[in-house]
């Protein structure tokens, strides 16, 4: 917003030249997500409390280190929601269209993981609404914003696949792009969503991935450094560093309150939310095979569950002591803030990994 009404005074004041600057408007959009969750979080915490009396349930399967964690409340993905859409709307370009659409993803799955929420509270269970209901509805959002984004992108690579540390290499995929979407976005989200399940783990490692993108958006946005670096140039691209930007700063801000132990769990509102951005982001930026790598922590989680489901349904054995696969860890003497650190670790060498393939081509 602020770049839309300042930037055309540029010419006739000096400083409303600061605007038209990515870098200068993804810093305000870090710091200013980072002050509205700071600010907000101990009222909006107060009012969670007030409103879920028992809080989040308890999985009885669990880790018996969990269990005191009883009360805590949830759906402060809310908190960092409405940071993160506060601070894109003042800083971002809003006649972008990759801003819109990477904002209806989130918000659309929010709404989703706070039904979710909502329903495990109302039935105290870890039930919430049914797996058929929550995935339909995923596919009617990112189907819709799909059409969006293969129409905003260059017609040449717009069904494209980008293979890393190859140059100039792209796998045309002609109507599968719609299914390739689908996978990359919905997988994102919910690998991110089994992520979430211990003080503090999920937030840092989404900061991290999102700040790495934050750094591909750009890159893919300038056409020199493109150039130079032998990826795809997608004009526009370099304005979806200013959400990233605003999710890098709710996310710490939001970890202020999550840290061990926590006073607030983000819930399927914030992880849902967070998880499809991050899948809609790659697609944009095509740079979804690397999303794999940047992201792989959340396909560790992923896979561990897919495995152990299919491998308990197969055989009647169970791969993992608990799945996903930080409760594994917890299973075999861990404890959670060793489990949470080292997974921060890998996911921090991860992301490393995957910028690493921007110039190994």
């Amino acid at each position: 917003m602020l770049y839309n009404l300042l930037s055309p005074f540029a010419e006739d004041f000096a400083l409303f030249n600061l605007f038209r600057y990515l870098t200068f408007r993804t810093g305000g959009a870090i710091m200013t997500a980072l002050l509205i969750s700071l600010v907000m979080g101990p009222s909006f915490i107060r009012w969670l409390k007030r409103r879920q009396k028992e809080g989040q349930p308890i999985r009885k399967e669990g880790p018996e280190t969990h269990f005191a964690k009883a009360g805590t409340p949830t759906m402060g993905g809310l908190m960092i929601l409405t940071s993160i859409v506060a601070s894109t709307l003042l800083w971002a370009d809003l006649s972008n269209s990759f801003i819109i659409f990477s904002l209806i993803v989130m918000c659309g799955f929010g709404a989703i993981g706070f039904a979710d929420d909502f329903a495990k509270l109302t039935s105290r269970s870890t039930d919430g609404v049914s797996a058929r209901t929550r995935i339909l509805v995923q596919i009617a959002i990112v189907t819709i914003v799909t059409i969006g984004i293969n129409k905003a992108l260059p017609s040449e690579i717009n069904s494209h696949i980008a293979i890393p540390f190859l140059k100039d290499f792209y796998i045309d995929i002609g109507w599968f792009f719609g299914a390739w979407a689908l996978l990359v976005i919905i997988g994102s989200a919910n690998a991110v969503n089994l992520t979430d399940g211990l003080d503090g783990l999920a937030i840092v490692p989404i900061a991290i991935a999102v700040g790495a993108f934050g750094l591909i958006s750009y890159l893919v946005g300038n056409a020199i450094f493109a150039e130079y670096l032998q990826i795809s140039h997608v004009p526009g691209t370099g304005e979806m560093a200013i959400i990233c930007g605003a999710v890098v700063g709710a996310a710490m801000g939001f970890l202020w309150f999550n840290a061990p132990p926590a006073q607030v769990f983000m819930g399927d509102t914030g992880s849902l939310a967070l998880g499809g951005l991050l899948g809609t982001i790659s697609i944009i930026t095509k740079h979804e095979i690397v999303l794999a790598i940047i992201g792989g922590l959340f396909v560790l989680e992923a896979v561990s569950v897919i495995v152990q489901v299919a491998s308990f349904k197969l055989t009647g054995k169970r791969v993992f002591r608990m799945a996903p696969i930080h409760h594994h860890f917890e299973k075999k003497g861990w404890s959670e803030p060793t489990v949470v650190i080292r997974f921060w670790i890998i996911a921090f060498v991860l992301a490393l990994i995957g910028l690493a393939t921007l110039k190994l081509r």
